[in-house]
Parts: C-alpha cells; sequence; structure tokens
C-alpha cells in the first residue's frame, strides 16, 4: 500500500500513553508522530473518519513541554490490525495552533530514534 503521509514520521523511544477525552479513555501508546499526526497502538478500535480529542501524557522530562501533556484534536485517518493482533491507529492532527505544534516538534527533536548511517 503506497504511503500517503506529508511527512516523514519519526519512531518514539518514550513510553507515552495516548488518551480520548470525554470519557477519558486509553487508546494505547504513541508509536510514531509528526506535526500533522501521530499513530497509535493498542487495542481500541475507532472507526476512520472518526474525529477525537487526544491527550497525550509526554514524559516528565520533555523539553518545553510545560504540564507535560498535549491536548489535540484529530480525525481517525485509517485504522486496522497489526500481526500481533493490536490495533494501529493512524491520526490527523485538526487546526493545530503554533503552540501545538512546537511542542509536537520539542517531541519529535527530543525523542525519535537517530538512524546510523
Amino acid at each position: 500500500m503506497p504511503d500517503k503521509r506529508k511527512d516523514l514520521r519519526k519512531k518514539l523511544i518514550a513510553f507515552t500513553p495516548v488518551y480520548t477525552l470525554n470519557p477519558k479513555t486509553l487508546l494505547g501508546y504513541l508509536e510514531d508522530l509528526t506535526t500533522h499526526g501521530a499513530r497509535v497502538v493498542g487495542s481500541t478500535i475507532l472507526e476512520p473518519g472518526k474525529l477525537v480529542t487526544l491527550y497525550v501524557e509526554f514524559p516528565e522530562d520533555t523539553p518545553n513541554v510545560p504540564d507535560h501533556s498535549l491536548t489535540i484534536n484529530a480525525r481517525v485517518a485509517r485504522a486496522h490490525f497489526d500481526e500481533t493482533r493490536y490495533e494501529n491507529i493512524g491520526f490527523e492532527f485538526m487546526d493545530a495552533t503554533e503552540e501545538q505544534t512546537a511542542i509536537l516538534e520539542a517531541v519529535i527533536l527530543r525523542y525519535e530514534f537517530h538512524q546510523v548511517v
């Protein structure tokens, strides 16, 4: 399947839980992240097209993240089970503010895997 993403995804090395709000429900854990979206792996099933408010809890030592969390509106872009039977949910962030984008950039720079060339 061709990759339709606008940005190169960065796999994160930090253990980062992701919830939906209203009601607060654990979706799973952040697998990769860009300033435009994210992939979450867990056991919760969401239908593509669904609009949700995500609440992401970053590690406490994350620079430039005042509350160590981020609340952002997103649309489920895709969802499928992987080979280990976990749900993989791709989210597209909706109307991210400059502040939210700055937080995402700081997290990506701090926690991305660095490939050895």
